[in-house]
């Protein structure tokens, strides 16, 4: 074997690893665009689709696609990872294993937060083991399109468009989330999802591997170079294209579609990311940069199928793109390739087979995964309920309390049962305190008593202003003579129900905007003072500066001395 054998051989094997780290990327996009409830369900659906199809692909889905043709249809069953190791393909069974489980994958965003957990399994498992590997042994393992000359390097046909054409049709089956859709109207409400970062970061590792899902069949390092370039210009222009175009249609760029805007444009450049150039990776970006706004507005608007992360605009719509546009852009210009597709003096011959190819695969993928949804259904059932759904599939489905310590329902869980008061400290042990005498109002007693009614008024001012100005405000009423404060971070609109605003297309009927709220109970400086300061801080003029909110207190009682009133407002000398 000589070196360039090895080389390429190892980076078959980095390729294999690159595509194996997108799992963590589809998790961290599924996670971050969904709902916190539901995180820790999305997180284990990631896992075991993995885990469940390498359990599958050993079985039956490995011999369906590479094993020997039949007839061009099938690959023959076998056992050889078991009963011929020593003189097994190890590579191949790696390589195609972890293309099998984006499959399925793709799927699972698509049917997020209200999917059965053990539906999930099954579907996940059919799929590894049956629905990808006869539709990839047609393309990959010398089947009847691979035959005719049709062309997918990597997977926007066998591996994405069959994903989300499972995903499209596994949404409609399953219906929309609750309150996705107006029952009156039917317009869709946007459900942004509960973490952005996470999302963004899961992008980021998706296009890095996506360098080892395109490249890792390269077999010359101008190929893999050029291939490494494609896969970068068409994602990067499908991005721009995708923040101008939302940027002029909704006002604003919209973050979340430019990061399915980067997916899209790498699922499209797959299948001819080996015989495209430079300007054909750039047209199939900016088609691929509005066809996911596109088609995340044909699921809401007209469709009504909902799709929580955007896997049908993203897989399905962008894998039938990219896989048709094969036969517009190839080039034998590129290292490698032997084809020239229409656009380039290829005339309609490789365009032909590209559209045979996708009618053929969305065909077999439509049938099957119907009737697996459908028996799913009627058997096990393919959806929570709907107390299950308000609640969280974390709970219901995993007993987790929530993949996030801080959403957790604080009490017992987070103190050992055998924690005495006596490891707190302070200047007054608890039973020296003065004792507490809850002082009345003579419409409260039996016997009328006496009330001092010279003493000093109590009164709780609430203020509600925007984060970014509760510095200004700490510093003003210090210099007043405020210092005790009580802050808490909240979510809250006024009567104009925060600004209009788009989430991917869809309008936030209420959008809960960042506040900070401020509580103060003042005796010694005037109420009056307070809400001055406050105003003259707070105050710009635009919508949104805050509101301020005084009320009565019957009494003050401070815990650690027992004093009550105006005393207890006081700090220690």
């Amino acid at each position: 074997m000589d070196a360039n054998s090895v080389i390429f051989g190892v980076w078959f094997l980095i390729g294999a690893a690159l595509v194996f780290w997108m799992q963590a990327g589809f998790a961290m996009v599924e996670a971050g665009f969904t709902r916190a409830k539901n995180a820790g369900n999305i997180i284990m659906k990631n896992l075991m689709d993995f885990c469940i199809g390498t359990v599958m692909f050993i079985l039956i889905g490995f011999s369906l696609l590479l094993g020997e043709d039949f007839v061009g249809l099938i690959g023959k069953p076998g056992f050889d990872i078991i009963t011929s190791y020593k003189d097994f393909d190890w590579s191949s069974f790696v390589f195609n294993l972890v293309f099998c489980a984006t499959t399925a994958t793709i799927v699972s965003g698509a049917m997020a937060e209200r999917t059965k957990f053990l539906s999930y399994c099954i579907y996940s498992a059919v799929i590894s083991a049956f629905i990808y590997p006869v539709e990839a042994h047609w393309i990959w393992g010398g089947g009847w399109l691979s035959q005719l000359g049709f062309h997918d390097f990597a997977g926007s046909c066998a591996i994405h468009m069959v994903g989300g054409i499972s995903a499209l049709i596994g949404a409609a089956i399953l219906g929309p989330r609750i309150g996705k859709f107006s029952k009156r109207t039917g317009k869709p409400h946007a459900i942004p999802g509960h973490n952005l970062t996470i999302g963004a970061l899961g992008v980021f590792i998706l296009w890095l591997g996506w360098y080892g899902f395109n490249g890792a069949a390269a077999t010359s390092v101008d190929q893999l170079a050029s291939i490494f370039v494609t896969t970068t210009i068409a994602p990067a222009i499908a991005t721009v294209v995708c923040m101008i175009f939302t940027w002029i249609k909704y006002g604003k760029p919209d973050v979340s579609m430019c990061l399915n805007a980067s997916l899209a444009g790498l699922v499209a450049i797959t299948a001819p990311c080996d015989v495209t150039d430079a300007m054909g990776a750039t047209v199939i970006g900016a088609v691929a940069g509005l066809l996911v706004v596109f088609g995340v507005w044909l699921l809401d608007y007209k469709l009504k199928v909902d799709d929580p992360v955007g896997a049908v605009a993203v897989h399905m719509m962008n894998g039938i793109w990219g896989t048709f546009a094969t036969g517009l852009f190839a080039t034998k210009t590129a290292p490698g390739s032997e084809i020239n597709g229409l656009f380039y003096g290829g005339g309609f011959k490789q365009l032909g087979l590209q559209c045979v190819g996708i009618l053929s695969v969305a065909a077999w993928t439509a049938v099957t995964i119907t009737i697996v949804f459908l028996v799913i259904k009627a058997t096990v059932g393919l959806r929570v309920s709907e107390e299950e759904e308000l609640m969280g599939l974390d709970v219901k489905e995993h007993g987790l309390s929530s993949a996030y310590a801080d959403f957790m329902p604080a009490g017992n869980m987070f103190y050992s049962a055998g924690t005495s008061i006596e490891t707190l400290l302070g200047d007054v042990p608890v039973d020296k305190a003065i004792e507490v005498v809850k002082r009345t109002t003579p419409a409260a007693t039996k016997k009328p008593v006496e009330v001092d009614t010279n003493a000093p008024k109590l009164s709780k001012v609430t203020i509600i202003c925007k984060q970014s100005k509760f510095d200004d405000l700490k510093y003003a009423l210090n210099e007043i003579g405020v210092s005790g404060l009580t802050v808490t971070q909240v979510l809250g609109c006024g009567t104009q129900k925060g600004m209009t605003t788009k989430y991917r297309g869809a309008e936030l009927d209420v959008v809960l905007l960042p506040k900070i709220k401020i509580e103060v109970v003042v005796s010694a400086v005037p109420v009056d003072e307070v809400i001055e300061t406050a105003k003259k801080v707070l105050y710009t003029g635009n919508i949104g500066d805050g509101k301020i909110f005084v009320f009565d207190v019957e009494d003050v009682v401070k815990v650690r001395t027992g004093e009550v009133g105006f005393d207890a407002l006081q700090g220690d000398d």
